[in-house]
């Protein structure tokens, strides 16, 4: 009997244990639901194809993370989500539902820093990896976003 290859079984297993964190992003990412379904499937087909050069420099779920990004990134047909087409996916939370339209006009690395870091809830070291930027731009894109956030709800607040 051929021996299981252990680095398709943790793919697997993250599959499995992680579909809906993965699907939440994609479809934050893409703005629709088949888009997203399909990006995080090309994502684990693509892992599952190119496990082999998976070198274990850093942990697997972020390399299966940047995937799914690239995926998502790739079917997006625009660069802002829609307005609110990915709350459905989230639990249900008032904030959340009050936060989406101000997440979604956020500037791209910022709005997939939030997503990743909130809503896949990555650490800072594996959204660097995921995003393939420096761990300082993490925390800068964090910042930037929460910033915009505040003045946004400011706003609404001053003017609702």
């Amino acid at each position: 009997m051929p021996r299981r290859d252990p680095l398709l079984a943790e793919i697997e297993a993250l599959y499995a244990g992680g579909y809906q964190n993965f699907f939440r992003v994609a479809r934050g990412i893409v703005g629709d639901r088949e888009r997203a379904t399909e990006a995080v499937q090309d994502a684990f087909t693509d892992a599952v194809r190119a496990r082999r050069t998976f070198r274990r420099e850093g942990p697997l779920e972020a390399w299966v993370w940047r995937l799914v990004v690239n995926a998502a990134r790739k079917a997006a047909r625009r660069p802002l989500v829609e307005v609110g087409a990915w709350v459905e996916e989230l639990p249900p939370a008032r904030e959340l539902t009050e936060l989406a339209p101000l997440i979604a006009r956020l500037p791209e690395r910022q709005r997939l820093t939030v997503f990743l870091r909130y809503y896949a809830d990555l650490d800072y070291r594996a959204i660097a990896e995921v995003l393939e930027v420096e761990l300082g731009t993490v925390s800068a894109a964090l910042a930037a976003a929460h910033a915009a956030l505040r003045k946004s709800i400011r706003e609404v607040e001053t003017n609702g």
